[in-house]
């Protein structure tokens, strides 16, 4: 059953990722290769998405450690079937250039950003907890 809650947070992400594939293709892509070009995106999605994360984790009213996980899980098969769904047949890359992004061995680093997606919520939920518990104990 998918919990609309989650996959209601997931869709900024979409946005996030275009915008960010686009500082990748324009600004990127000018002064480095592909490959560096990739990377860097790598690096600037993963900052771009943290920051969003840290900002909707209060909205979604998370009950626990466990439940974040869960949401990050949620995120990844979003992330993983729209990829590959949109990817294929709505910009009609081929397979193999879908797959060709998670081939670590060769320097293509898109397996961090799923990383992030199961690792951001949790990682924020716990952070902005603490906050919380130091404003308390002031």
């Amino acid at each position: 059953m998918i919990k609309w809650k989650y996959l209601i947070s997931w869709l900024p992400g979409i946005p996030i990722a275009i915008a960010n594939g686009s500082i990748r293709q324009f600004i990127y892509m000018a002064y480095v290769s592909e490959h560096t070009a990739h990377q860097l995106s790598v690096i600037s999605f993963i900052i771009l998405f943290g920051i969003y994360v840290w900002f909707i984790i209060p909205l979604l009213r998370l009950d626990s450690l466990r439940e974040s996980f869960f949401a990050g899980l949620y995120w990844f098969c979003f992330t993983v079937i729209f990829e590959f769904i949109f990817g294929h047949y709505v910009m009609g890359h081929p397979w193999s250039a879908l797959f060709h992004d998670y081939n670590i061995l060769a320097g293509r680093l898109w397996i961090a950003v799923l990383i992030w997606t199961i690792a951001a919520p949790p990682v924020m939920y716990h952070y902005r907890n603490i906050r919380i518990r130091e404003k308390r104990d002031e």
